[in-house]
């Protein structure tokens, strides 16, 4: 969240960066920051002992951790309200959407995580090695391991979740 204040006094600008530091410790990935804009020469600006506010300020707060998302943040709603209970819970919600690891054999196969029983993954061979190749797009699906027939990397697909079909018919 960007807060932008414009041609205030230098005492205005320490109460808001000292409130936005309060604020701001309640969740260190929410971004706070006072931005001055002098509007004459004879305003001063804020002094070096006070700086705005910032991510690794907040783990110095004594205020107690938030456990609701909606504590943290009222305003947040879908996919916000979702990965911040995650980040609440201490997991990534996005590490579902970038897979990355070592080249899948039948031994053992790259792992990609979906919460759907199938899921649309592209191979690009190995990056930067004679084996990289234009990406080849296929359905995996739950116990099906699948081969590239380019590079003959192995997936396999991990549901996360209970599952289910990605259109949502039974």
């Amino acid at each position: 969240m960007w807060r932008r204040v414009a041609s205030t006094s230098s005492a205005q600008l320490q109460n808001i960066a000292a409130s936005a530091s309060r604020r701001s410790s309640s969740l260190n990935h929410t971004r706070r920051f006072v931005i001055s804009s002098a509007s004459s020469p004879s305003s001063t600006p804020l002094p070096k002992s006070a700086p705005p506010a910032a991510p690794h300020i907040a783990s110095a707060s004594t205020s107690p951790l938030k456990k609701n998302p909606q504590e943290a943040n009222p305003t947040a709603t879908g996919h916000e309200l979702e990965e911040l209970a995650a980040e609440l819970e201490g997991r990534d919600v996005l590490e579902i959407n970038y897979p990355v690891g070592p080249f899948g054999t039948k031994e053992a196969p790259a792992i990609v995580k979906s919460v759907y029983d199938k899921r649309i993954v592209g191979c690009p061979g190995i990056e930067g090695g004679d084996d990289e190749h234009d990406v080849v797009w296929f359905w995996l699906e739950k116990g099906k391991p699948y081969e590239c027939p380019v590079c003959t990397q192995v997936f396999k697909l991990q549901v996360v979740g209970k599952g289910g079909p990605p259109d949502g018919h039974h």
